[in-house]
């Protein structure tokens, strides 16, 4: 069996524009007072008064309405989303454009609804412009968001890539169409811990070095820092409210999966040794923005995971008390998503190992 290590491939950055399968395109006011005062959400997100602008996979809005039907506001061209009502997924939106969609014929009551984003779309900006109430209903209070909160880090393999497919041979549409952020180890494992999360991932991005030796100029730390990817020099801004216990950190596939090629500037060893000296200057820059009582924890497997467990206990021997070390245990995963990237059900068997592993941590939660 070809060894998946050599079989990741970075995610198309070609935009692909589909009709959506039930979008309805009505004409539909916001709330007023602005979307962020009506939803919930833990994502990295800017606030534009009528919309709230985001980039990163996996994220998700949520609200509460009373009525019959509820309209989500959406622009836009390039990201699929799912749509759930109460806990069940009722839509599925395939870059939808401008539009409101609606979803009718809900029993006469107060209802949840969630809306999040499915895969990752780093060229593009993402708009949503809030839920709306059927004629009859109103929107009504946000739900409060959860006391936990856990922070993903990480590449295609935290995103969910090509994680619904039934094969490994995908082409640009499949991968978009089956990648789903909602059904990665992350979101599962957060759901399993009630916590709210975000997943900052993007395809193909290493810590020093990106998968082949692509596009040298920048690393998933040139984007770290940012709300629209696509946006040079962006800035998130965190409101105060996102203050994570924990960050969990897997990046190492994309800098070790594939030989150096011959023009890059690096041998093995200096490779490893960037590797080494970047993460722990990442580590040191999660410590200083979430401070000393913030869990960090530094996943490695295959190739890289003794560089990283060097990592940390370096960072122990130095006195961070609260960096661990959690080896992936890649035992039973099929690696049958797009381009031998893990399934679904591989994202399930991590979430149960993750949150098994976490339970057990001295978390302040």
């Amino acid at each position: 069996m070809p060894m998946p290590w050599l079989r990741m491939l970075v995610a198309s950055t070609a935009a692909m524009v589909l009709a959506g399968p039930s979008a309805v395109a009505t004409a539909a006011a916001p709330d007023k007072d602005g979307v962020a005062a009506s939803v919930h959400t833990a994502g990295r997100v800017k606030d534009a008064g009528d919309v709230l602008q985001y980039s990163w996979p996996g994220v998700y809005f949520e609200g509460r309405i009373r009525g019959t039907g509820v309209g989500i506001v959406l622009d836009d061209p390039a990201a699929d989303y799912d749509v759930q009502v109460d806990g069940a997924t009722v839509a599925t939106l395939v870059t939808p454009g401008r539009t409101t969609h609606w979803v009718t014929g809900l029993r006469d009551g107060v209802h949840t609804v969630r809306l999040v984003k499915r895969n990752d779309t780093p060229w593009s900006t993402s708009a949503f412009g809030g839920f709306v109430a059927a004629p009859g209903g109103a929107v009504l209070t946000r739900p409060a968001a959860r006391s936990r909160q856990i922070e993903f880090v990480g590449d295609s393999l935290t995103a969910g890539y090509g994680n619904l497919s039934a094969s490994r041979d995908c082409d640009g549409e499949q991968l978009k169409r089956t990648t789903n952020a909602d059904m990665s180890y992350g979101a599962l494992t957060a759901r399993r811990l009630k916590a709210d999360y975000q997943l900052n991932a993007y395809s193909g991005l290493g810590m020093v070095r990106n998968y082949n030796g692509g596009n040298p100029e920048v690393t998933y730390r040139t984007f770290y820092d940012r709300a629209l990817l696509n946006v040079p020099g962006d800035v998130w801004q965190n409101p105060g409210t996102w203050r994570p216990q924990l960050v969990v950190v897997y990046l190492g596939t994309n800098d070790f999966s594939t030989p150096v090629n011959p023009g890059e500037p690096w041998t093995d060893e200096s490779l490893a040794a960037a590797y080494r000296g970047a993460y722990s200057g990442f580590l040191q820059k999660l410590r200083t923005r979430y401070g000393a009582g913030t869990t960090l924890l530094a996943v490695g497997t295959g190739p890289f995971s003794g560089h990283v467990e060097q990592v940390v206990q370096d960072r122990t021997g130095a006195g961070d008390r609260r960096v661990r070390y959690w080896h992936l245990d890649a035992t039973g995963l099929d690696h049958t998503g797009c381009h031998w990237h893990y399934s679904a059900r591989d994202h399930r068997l991590l979430a149960d190992r993750l949150t098994a592993f976490i339970t057990e941590l001295p978390i302040r939660w």
